[in-house]
């Protein structure tokens, strides 16, 4: 599933929307008490179908937002909801949002994003990037982390900036998501609001219980993760 950002002018937030950390469950909440003002990114057919409110005030005019290439408008494909040449979009990194709201509403609104155990994410992030492929033609885990561009889940340099560090006011732990969640809300004042409702949970197995992510490494992969993801690691004192 993909997931949204949202820049809330009625309730001054900005949600920096991240990887596999429960965004899709965070998105559908926050886009229900919107105002029409805000902006709230375009998302995948699937996470339409879970929204009260739908995508808004995305589309923007900005000297830095990238133009779509011309060989691409030329043939007619379709525009990807995701690409940086509509304007806000999702999984978009602090530095565009800043330069595309401005200086005052990025320092005067509350900022916020999500992490995870960067090997819990992993497997998140593999089972989503191969769910099209049948079992047959599915890669291993460890094949797949072999493929260092598409196995890497960026969510570190979507929160900070080069020369900042992180850049959100808060970052919540999707392994505390419920009460990391309700902090937030605290924050920006919408206790008692906003219900945050379970969308895109894990797989379980046959027996209900859910799979550990565990049991999908090698020393290899473990080690992978180890280096690969090393700074959000070391800052948020994760560990296997």
């Amino acid at each position: 599933y993909r997931a949204t950002m949202i820049l809330s002018h009625k309730h001054k937030f900005i949600y920096i929307k991240t990887y596999k950390t429960g965004s899709t469950s965070i998105e559908t909440a926050l886009s229900a008490v919107c105002g029409p003002d805000d902006v709230i990114t375009e998302a995948s057919e699937q996470l339409r179908g879970h929204r009260q409110q739908a995508a808004q005030n995305y589309r923007i005019e900005h000297p830095d937002k990238p133009v779509r290439p011309l060989v691409k408008r030329l043939l007619l494909r379709p525009e990807k909801h995701y690409h940086p040449s509509v304007g806000y979009y999702e999984h978009m990194p602090a530095w565009r949002i800043r330069a595309y709201c401005g200086e005052a509403i990025w320092n005067g609104y509350y900022k916020f994003t999500f992490e995870r155990n960067p090997w819990d994410r992993q497997v998140s992030w593999y089972h989503y990037k191969t769910k099209n492929r049948s079992e047959q033609f599915k890669p291993s885990f460890s094949r797949f982390n072999r493929d260092a561009k598409r196995a890497y889940v960026e969510n570190w340099d979507l929160y900070t900036m080069e020369g900042h560090g992180i850049v959100a006011d808060f970052v919540g732990r999707y392994e505390t998501l419920d009460a990391d969640f309700a902090c937030v809300l605290e924050r920006i004042g919408l206790t008692g609001h906003v219900e945050l409702p379970r969308v895109n949970v894990n797989k379980k197995r046959d027996d209900g219980r859910e799979i550990a992510y565990r049991d999908y490494y090698s020393e290899a992969d473990r080690t992978f993760v180890a280096e690969r993801y090393a700074r959000e690691i070391a800052h948020f004192g994760y560990s296997f």
